[in-house]
């Protein structure tokens, strides 16, 4: 396995996503990443469901080694301080203040290592009106705009992944990558921000670009119907996507798959077809709903048309280029037994495995840990009797 930040020790005081997610990215890449956790709390996401195999927290903390350590107490605090001199990134997610009143803040941290890099991230910010406030995924789409591109109907209810959260994490993950690549040159680490709103925000880079520019908001379909995407039902009930985008000869492959030529003549220019967006998907819809997927697939793909089935997550293990791919691995763990999950998106040299550890016990690895930090077992009993690990 080709692990490329191997050598570059994290601690992970995070819970819940934005800071796990970061961390375990870093893992991904080979990080010796701690997750640190206070002994009985621990991170709230391995209790998220009725057993202790929590699907929540096993998806952000992979690739981890699990540490229980009482920082709010005088010995917890002394031994975190241990930790962050041997390590190279922190990575925390609090409202802005909560780290500095427990000794953790920044500045408190890179006097005793300057070059650690101290990634905070926090909902709307360090300060400014909305700071103090407790921010969660569906506040950081609903304030950021994001949810707006996604659902514009009086239905209360918010559907799809964690988004605001996982882009966090992600430009968190890049900024400590940013971070890290500088201090190879000057030794000294650096203070990564990142918030929720921004992060999400910069993720709108097209309808931001729209309205920034033409002084008006981009309409609810516009990106499908600029780069002509659909979505559609075939006989069998199973659905397939299209995305012809701008070259012509992707619709001429079209008309010829569906066998309406006359697609052509009626919408002959990029203008028409964006304009009749809606028109063109009713005679699709109709269209494919006369033949099964398979029998569809047959014909767009002898046609050189852009298409991909559409697959639930139960089928993706079965889709032939997910398969080829090697997109999933097992890692065997003493209690869960064995926990799935996908290797990272990235290949360094064509290796993308990423299965080194099963996500921690809470606690499994703090005496492996402790001794590294020279703490001998007379001193790790003592800490473990008086509950700070």
């Amino acid at each position: 396995m080709i692990k490329v930040l191997d050598g570059i020790r994290v601690l992970d005081l995070g819970s819940y996503i934005t800071a796990p997610y970061a961390a375990m990215l870093l893992a991904e890449m080979g990080a010796d990443v701690i997750k640190v956790e206070r002994p009985g709390a621990g991170d709230p996401f391995r209790f998220h469901t009725s057993t202790s195999n929590s699907p929540f927290f096993l998806a952000y903390n992979r690739n981890k080694r699990g540490l229980t350590l009482d920082y709010t107490q005088p010995d917890g605090i002394e031994v975190l301080r241990l930790l962050v001199q041997k390590a190279d990134v922190l990575v925390i997610n609090v409202r802005p203040g909560v780290e500095n009143r427990l000794g953790i803040g920044a500045a408190q941290l890179q006097a005793l290592n300057p070059r650690l890099i101290y990634c905070s991230i926090t909902g709307y910010g360090a300060d400014g009106p909305y700071a103090k406030r407790p921010a969660y995924d569906g506040v950081g789409q609903a304030l950021s705009g994001l949810l707006s591109r996604f659902h514009q109907t009086d239905d209360p209810r918010i559907a799809g992944p964690a988004m605001a959260d996982s882009l966090t994490g992600i430009f968190a993950c890049l900024g400590v990558l940013g971070a890290l690549h500088e201090r190879s040159r000057t030794g000294k680490g650096r203070r990564v921000e990142v918030n929720m709103i921004e992060a999400a925000m910069a993720f709108l880079v097209e309808p931001l670009a729209h309205y920034l520019i033409l002084g008006e908001d981009q309409p609810f379909y516009f990106r499908g119907a600029a780069s002509q995407a659909y979505i559609l039902r075939c006989r069998d009930g199973k659905r397939i996507g299209l995305h012809m985008s701008s070259p012509d000869k992707f619709w001429q492959g079209l008309a010829k798959a569906v066998g309406r030529p006359d697609l052509l003549t009626r919408y002959a220019t990029r203008e028409a077809k964006v304009e009749h967006y809606e028109e063109i998907g009713r005679e699709l819809a109709a269209v494919f709903a006369t033949k099964d997927r398979d029998d569809w697939i047959s014909l767009l793909e002898a046609n050189d048309v852009p298409f991909a089935a559409e697959r639930l997550l139960a089928e993706l293990e079965d889709d032939p280029q997910v398969r080829h791919l090697g997109t999933f691995n097992e890692v065997e763990h003493p209690v869960h037994g064995t926990v799935r999950g996908v290797n990272r998106p990235v290949r360094f040299d064509g290796d993308n495995e990423s299965g080194f550890l099963p996500p921690p016990a809470m606690g499994e690895h703090s005496d492996e840990i402790l001794g590294e930090l020279g703490l001998d077992g007379r001193r790790i009993g003592e800490l473990r009797s008086r509950k700070i690990i």
